[in-house]
């Protein structure tokens, strides 16, 4: 959100019935903009920087929202990456950890939520497994514009790096802010579920590796001190190995979980690698479908990772809490995306009934499971605000509950999406409220009168 006024940003918030808002801090509003030694620790803050979070946070209060802040979301500055090689050096530990105390020292007083990392599977696996995001490194033979790297090894390093780095900082805040500032931490992790292609053992084994390999990648060190034994079993040396006091710091280390699920997969029992060319993809031993010959659950997305299964958000839920001793969750990150397709109208694209559908069946099975199942959930965020610049797929997808228009100044437009959540959070909650569309009832306007 760093490239928006605050004031186009509040306005936003306020008129879609937002009750909270997340966010996230960008390291390089805190350091200077030439840093001599490449290094945060016992640098000089910017403060500038300081301030525009500030104003943001005060802001968001003074308009009844609350502010959930997260840490670190891949914008790692490019110092310390040429410096030392950023989460491959066990020294990004000592300098998230300085990061993170000026953020709690700072903004403590008013940010009661904190997640250090987000999505930090994403972080390893697109940037040392695939290459395809910053830092972009990967075995040569695995992508050939790749700046070195290596797919088998580098990924359990930074993986293990982030993890010492979300404990370090939950340590900080802890020992120093927590008894008087009142507040939480935890971290926010994304995984898929999946559904087994067979009834047998197999399947079900297949199913294990598939959620150890994501989910439990972290979630088994902060919880029980190490790796999944299937983990461990599978990747051998490669995997680094964590000290007993590491383990003790690790164990716990999270007040609270944010989960993103946007999916679902079938896995399927893959052959043993060779070994020839050693790699994250390969050593789960699993591949994984979207779709079978006899048998499909899953309805495709606009993108073209995502299929649509909201049962699968409830059978994650549920596995957390009966594997990971049922830690208080939010749901983090819950959307859906459609192509920017230039070729429509604005009353067009706003009508976004998948996206519309998406959430309420989600919230569906997010009500099934608190009542029913006993989740201990705290809250659900749906991605996104608005329109984004998604990654490596730029603004050539949608994930907004918003519209941006693109081509006249960057207004942004309610889509059905927002007017149907805003509709239900005025309704207390009740997920059987009538569907709305733009073209019937109360809920019809005209495009020029909701511009933000």
């Amino acid at each position: 959100m760093a490239v928006m006024e605050i004031g186009q940003l509040i306005p936003i918030i306020s008129t879609r019935s937002c009750l909270v808002f997340r966010q996230l801090i960008c390291v390089l509003y805190f350091t200077p903009l030439e840093l001599a030694d490449g290094t945060l620790y016992g640098g000089v803050v910017n403060l500038r920087g300081i301030q525009y979070y500030n104003n943001l946070i005060n802001e968001l209060i003074a308009n009844g929202k609350v502010p959930y802040v997260t840490l670190f979301h891949w914008d790692l500055p490019q110092a310390l990456e040429e410096e030392f090689g950023g989460f491959l050096n066990r020294r990004i530990v000592k300098e998230f950890r300085y990061f993170a105390d000026i953020c709690f020292s700072h903004f403590g007083d008013r940010v009661k939520h904190w997640f250090t990392l987000n999505e930090p599977w994403s972080f390893s696996y697109y940037g040392y497994v695939l290459g395809t995001l910053a830092p972009g490194r990967c075995s040569s033979w695995q992508h050939k514009n790749c700046t070195g790297g290596n797919s088998g090894e580098e990924p359990y390093w930074v993986t293990h790096n982030q993890i010492l780095a979300h404990a370090a900082a939950v340590k900080v805040y802890r020992d120093r802010y927590q008894s008087y500032q009142k507040g939480g931490i935890g971290i926010t992790l994304v995984s898929q579920y999946y559904e087994p292609c067979s009834d047998s053992n197999s399947g079900d084994e297949a199913v294990q590796r598939g959620l150890d390999f994501m989910l439990g990648w972290f979630l088994h060190p902060i919880t029980y001190g190490d790796y999944p034994e299937t983990m461990r079993s599978l990747v051998g040396e490669r995997l680094p190995k964590f000290s007993q006091e590491q383990s003790k710091l690790l164990v716990g280390s999270f007040d609270f979980l944010g989960v993103n699920y946007y999916t679902t997969y079938y896995a399927v029992d893959a052959p043993k690698s060779n070994g020839e060319h050693p790699s994250y993809l390969t050593d789960s031993q699993i591949t994984f479908l979207s779709k079978l010959d006899t048998l499909q659950i899953l309805y495709a997305g606009n993108s073209d990772w995502l299929y649509i299964y909201p049962k699968g958000m409830r059978k994650l839920l549920n596995y957390i809490k009966q594997d990971y001793k049922d830690p208080p969750m939010f749901i983090t990150e819950n959307g859906v995306s459609e192509d920017d397709d230039p070729t429509l109208a604005l009353i067009e694209a706003l009508n976004d009934t998948i996206r519309r559908d998406y959430i309420e069946d989600h919230l569906c099975c997010l009500n099934e499971a608190i009542k029913e199942d006993g989740i201990n959930m705290l809250g659900y965020f749906v991605w996104s605000l608005m329109d984004n610049f998604e990654w490596n797929s730029g603004s050539s997808v949608r994930f907004g509950v918003n519209y941006v228009d693109y081509k006249h100044g960057l207004h942004r437009y309610a889509k059905l999406s927002a007017l149907w959540f805003k509709r239900f959070l005025s309704e207390e909650g009740s997920v059987s409220i009538p569907r709305i569309s733009l073209d019937r009832g109360k809920d019809t306007y005209s495009v020029s009168s909701s511009v933000i």
